[in-house]
């Protein structure tokens, strides 16, 4: 595994050509060669992004969650201001050691007034009571977010086993296992209820595929466990089927989860578009960040019908390594670009993932997860070329532009 071959100038020298060229070529500053579906978010058009506001300004709610997720998210406003990107944060802490669901109620409140959020995962303590509802989890449905989307990728500049991996997961999000119904009538004996229902079915199988037209992808894998639980996974494989008959393009097959999961180690390379129930997306979306590197590099988004919030795709909170400056910031800043991307501010979101996809594949400026010497910091100061304040706006925030 390389280690850290390059120093920060070179990267500020890829970069100046990228700011000099990125504005009016944003396919050229994207890098089609790094990373060839990337270029556009991926929701399928249902969500219409809030309009810009305050002088052409957007503005997302902004939840850093547990862990290293407030330290990440400053660097993400960090890389905007230094960017000159037209985005607001409105932060919103949730406090996950609290009973009380005020905290994200006032986030959910954020983000239904403005249609967009950043997050980092909050905590959900298995010690905590019953009664206790995942954060997570309340987000999700309240705001019906029902397609959990990740694009598992291969990185030129990471060693991996498997190479060539160029995978869509799409996660029904709002029910199945996470349908928080358990109960205890008899001492003993604990019945937690899967949900699943012909219509959120049904839903989630048209975004996978109309997903698949509009990115010109050919195949469409369910996966289930419809050969022990006939009816709940049964009806979920029957909907995927019912709506693979309206796209005779795409290629539609089926495959067990505890069989997908061997696939995905052994040839991963087979599999195109994947849709699933909520706990085989949370399985498989690990797995998958693991074939391609680890839970630092890819991002993850979540679409419902008025709202998209934006994340890492693993969820992790990282509070094994908060504060110590070594986690790998490249999931969270490239999630802040399918954010722009959904925001319609695609120069913005080229010009960034085009300086983090740079410093991975081609600086190899790497953190100690994926076998590197560099810490955050250093990782989220190679985006950066040699910048000078032109301008000034009010509370403060700086323009900066290449000198």
């Amino acid at each position: 595994m390389a280690a850290v071959r390059s120093s920060l100038p070179l990267s500020s020298k890829v970069l100046t050509q990228i700011w000099s060229g990125c504005f009016s070529n944003p396919a050229k500053a994207f890098g089609i060669g790094l990373c060839s579906r990337r270029d556009r978010s991926t929701y399928t058009g249902q969500i219409i992004p809030p309009p810009a506001k305050y002088g052409g300004r957007h503005t997302v709610a902004l939840i850093p969650g547990d862990g290293i997720g407030p330290e990440l998210l400053n660097h993400v406003r960090e890389l905007f201001r230094f960017s000159c990107v037209p985005v607001d944060f409105e932060v919103v802490n949730v406090n996950s050691g609290l009973a009380a669901e005020d905290d994200i109620n006032n986030a959910i409140t954020a983000i239904r007034r403005n249609g967009v959020a950043l997050k980092g995962n909050i905590e959900t303590n298995h010690t905590m009571p019953p009664s206790h509802k995942s954060r997570n989890n309340l987000l999700r449905t309240s705001l019906d977010l029902y397609a959990n989307v990740m694009h598992c990728q291969s990185l030129p500049g990471v060693q991996t086993r498997h190479k060539n991996i160029d995978i869509i997961i799409i996660r029904e999000n709002t029910e199945g296992e996470y349908s928080s119904l358990e109960h205890e009538s008899v001492s003993g004996v604990v019945e937690s209820l899967k949900i699943i229902t012909r219509l959120n079915s049904l839903r989630i199988a048209d975004y996978a595929f109309k997903l698949a037209r509009e990115k010109g992808r050919r195949r469409v894998t369910a996966v289930h466990k419809a050969n022990i639980m006939k009816l709940g996974d049964g009806l979920f494989l029957q909907c995927c089927k019912e709506v693979a008959s309206g796209y005779p393009d795409i290629t539609f097959d089926s495959m067990i989860v505890d069989n997908t999961t061997m696939q995905l180690v052994s040839k991963p390379q087979q599999f195109d578009v994947m849709v699933m129930p909520n706990l085989y997306g949370n399985v498989v979306s690990n797995v998958c960040a693991g074939l391609v590197g680890g839970p630092g590099l890819v991002p993850g988004a979540n679409y419902g019908r008025n709202y998209a919030v934006f994340e890492t795709a693993t969820r992790n909170t990282g509070k094994s390594i908060a504060d110590r400056n070594i986690a790998n910031p490249t999931a969270m800043l490239l999630a802040s670009c399918l954010m722009l991307d959904h925001l319609k501010l695609h120069d913005y979101a080229n010009m960034i993932r085009t300086a983090v996809l740079t410093t991975m594949n081609e600086t190899r400026l790497h953190t100690a997860d994926i076998g590197g010497q560099g810490t955050t910091s250093d990782v989220v100061q190679a985006q950066h070329p040699e910048w000078k304040p032109i301008c000034r706006r009010p509370r403060h925030d700086v323009c900066f532009a290449h000198v």
